[in-house]
């Protein structure tokens, strides 16, 4: 794709103004870093509050009485049961039980609102319209966009904007109005820190970015930042570490499949590849993500192989880095699950050489996300 068929979000001009570095990414051009770098942003989000432009996700809504128990077709999520006001993380299954996305899941008081990764959403909105087009109305919101302010002073900077936000816990939402928007705000974000994610009308997006950007705590961040943060906090990434050849329970995802969806639950199955998903969670998966920890200071990035003790082929890393924060290396693959367990050693190719790395338990940096 050209530059010149690259589309552009809301906050363009914006992004070109505060000296981003711009590159494509899921078909937009998008704002990878600014002038103060990647690490600079990482750390910033950390200790007060990063402004993130996530409005290349596309926002979906579903309106109708059967709405719910629709899209529990498709999504082995608790849907019907959903709260008005509270979301849920869930994602597309296909019939073998590998991940067609993954998605957040809103409920408010007349539809559901759903956010779809951004490659995905072409794919995503055929696959709604193609099963359940017939029992609910399935709406692009393109006429929306997405903000994510993050970090453990965001709730401060927001709160100026409109103080009623600071009720809102992990995972809530509500209409707030915001620089004189009408928004709809989940207490949510993929950084494990604290933070909120605005759906605001495109035409708004500028002058609500500038408002926030003028609250003392609040810096630019891009898409670097966002991956090193998210992976410190052991999310995961779509077409990395899961894509339609790894199912949830192999993701370490189980925990998003509430027990009414499961077997011998009230609604269990009913959606792709449930056959696959209970089996897995009754007798347990082959293989399963793990969080690596590299014992020497070299990088270990996508796709280096993964090496048993004896030099035998046992995995492959989806997503790695130098973590900032936790100050090591530090990756995400998949491994047999008899070299799943905490604490054994692997070794990762990397041009070459075999560096070690340590099995550990995920987040690498502690979720600190306001649960009231």
């Amino acid at each position: 794709m050209s530059a010149n068929e690259l589309l552009k979000t809301p906050l363009y001009a914006l992004h070109l103004e505060l000296g981003a570095r711009m590159v494509p990414f899921a078909g937009y051009e998008m704002p990878v870093q600014y002038p103060a770098g990647i690490i600079a942003e990482h750390r910033h989000c950390r200790a007060s509050a990063a402004l993130f432009d996530v409005s290349h996700m596309g926002q979906v809504r579903l309106v109708g009485d059967d709405a719910a128990r629709a899209l529990e077709s498709l999504v082995p999520v608790d849907v019907v049961d959903l709260p008005v006001g509270k979301q849920r993380y869930g994602f597309f299954t296909n019939a073998s039980g590998g991940i067609l996305d993954d998605l957040m899941i809103a409920r408010r008081e007349d539809d559901l609102l759903l956010v779809v990764n951004a490659a995905c959403k072409t794919a995503d909105l055929a696959h709604l319209n193609t099963h359940i087009g017939h029992r609910c109305r399935i709406e692009l919101l393109a006429d929306r966009a997405l903000l994510a302010l993050q970090g453990p002073k965001a709730a401060d900077a927001l709160a100026r904007l409109t103080p009623g936000v600071a009720r809102l816990s992990f995972m809530g939402g509500g209409w707030f109005e915001l620089a004189g928007s009408q928004c709809f705000v989940t207490r949510s974000g993929y950084t494990g820190e604290d933070g909120f994610e605005i759906s605001v009308p495109a035409a708004d997006a500028e002058g609500l970015a500038r408002a926030l950007l003028q609250q003392p705590e609040v810096q630019p961040a891009g898409l670097g930042a966002r991956d090193t943060l998210r992976l410190e906090a052991g999310l995961c990434l779509y077409g990395h570490d899961i894509d339609t050849q790894t199912t949830p329970v192999e993701a370490g995802l189980g925990w998003a499949i509430q027990k009414v969806r499961r077997a011998g639950g009230a609604r269990a199955g009913g959606y792709p590849g449930a056959h696959v998903i209970d089996a897995q969670f009754a007798h347990g998966p082959t293989h399963k993500r793990v969080g690596l920890v590299g014992l020497e200071r070299a990088p270990v990035r996508e796709g280096a192989q993964l090496l048993d003790a004896h030099g035998h082929p046992a995995g492959r890393v989806t997503s790695g880095t130098l973590g900032p924060t936790a100050n090591e290396p530090i990756a995400m693959g998949y491994l047999p699950v008899n070299h799943a367990a905490p604490g054994g050693i692997v070794h990762a190719v990397v041009r070459d050489k075999k560096l070690p790395m340590r099995v550990v338990p995920m987040p690498f940096v502690p979720h600190r996300y306001h649960r009231g």
